[in-house]
């Protein structure tokens, strides 16, 4: 096993820069996620520690060794794929061998991995199928064990559940976050599903536009973000922002603190509790409701026109167009500098 060192790493196709000088240190045995909408570089950045991208310039090490010159094979990582990437002429454990028999690894030693793997993933049972006779989520299994056998020093996984049905993602992730306890190796692991990466991740990257946004464990991030980006990215539904004038003029009060024109507001839906007293901190028009069994998803609009969400434990009884009245601790506002979006 080992950690990985970046270092003002940099990428350009042509005169275009799509990698904008990452620093980044993962610890050995840490499972890292990268985070954020599609282009922000986060593959980019995956294919880079894997030697599948060039660098134009920075540094990647992976434990003691820079490794920018080194072929992605002799890297020690071993690559999840988001399409499975299995030989289909071939059997599950003819396909979780491949890599070993083509680095000659002895014929027993290969059994002995292959099979090691296979008891790791409950797959022990599928080793003389062929995938075409397996499920979406036992094919990913196979290609997880085609990595294991590897015995890599980091294992690096791009959208490995995203061609899942959600039943399945649930499951897979699961086995994933198992994996990573027993063999307690490094991994780093892409996902534009925050709660893929809240629910896995010992520490989130979250990337926007070729640069880091943040670093943090996952309720580092969902208490105390750094900026309006990464406020409304992590959490779901994502964080609700006002100005002073969207609020009610209690809100102060109730929030202990002056509000100004300059900064913003951040509420999250989880943290608004409707409250009778039109004298709350925020009020709005009930537009929709979205019954979910165990909560509700309740759209409102303030007298201003912003659109809010409130999540609440039960749907409310009024029909469209009633006035609803929600307040909040002050602990659990945020407020962004209007003119950087920066936390202040």
């Amino acid at each position: 096993m080992a950690g990985l060192t970046i270092r003002d790493v940099r990428k350009s196709y042509g005169d275009a820069a799509v990698m904008h000088g990452i620093d980044l240190d993962i610890e050995d045995g840490e499972f890292v996620v990268f985070v954020g909408p599609s282009g922000c570089g986060k593959s980019t950045l995956l294919r880079m520690i894997a030697g599948l991208e060039d660098i134009t310039s920075g540094t990647v090490a992976i434990g003691d060794q820079e490794v920018n010159e080194v072929p992605a094979s002799k890297r020690g990582v071993a690559m999840v794929f988001q399409t499975y990437a299995l030989y289909p002429h071939m059997t599950v454990y003819k396909n979780m061998a491949f890599g070993l028999k083509q680095a000659k690894t002895p014929p027993a030693e290969i059994d002995k991995r292959v099979r090691a793997a296979a008891e790791v993933l409950q797959i022990t049972d599928y080793l003389d199928r062929s995938p075409r006779h397996l499920s979406g989520g036992q094919r990913q299994r196979v290609a997880i064990g085609r990595a294991i056998v590897r015995d890599p020093e980091v294992f690096l996984f791009d959208e490995p559940l995203s061609n899942l049905d959600a039943a399945l993602r649930v499951q897979t992730r699961l086995e994933i976050a198992r994996l990573h306890e027993r063999l307690g190796s490094t991994m780093i692991y892409v996902t534009h599903d925050q709660v893929e990466a809240m629910t896995l991740a010992d520490k989130i990257v979250v990337l926007r536009d070729g640069r880091i946004e943040q670093v943090g464990t996952p309720i580092e991030l969902y208490q105390r973000p750094d900026n309006m980006f990464v406020a409304g990215f992590i959490g779901s539904p994502k964080m609700n922002f006002f100005d002073a004038a969207d609020l009610n003029k209690s809100a102060a009060k109730t929030l202990g603190r002056k509000l100004s024109d300059s900064e913003v507001i951040g509420l999250r839906p989880e943290h608004l509790l409707e409250s009778k007293s039109p004298g709350s901190i925020i009020s709005g028009s009930l537009e929709l409701v979205e019954n979910l069994g165990e909560y509700a998803l309740v759209h409102l609009t303030t007298e201003t026109g912003v659109s809010f969400i409130a999540k609440l434990d039960q749907p409310p009884k009024g029909k469209k167009g009633t006035m609803m009245h929600f307040t909040s601790s002050a602990d659990q506002a945020h407020y962004f500098d209007k003119s950087t979006n920066k936390r202040v």
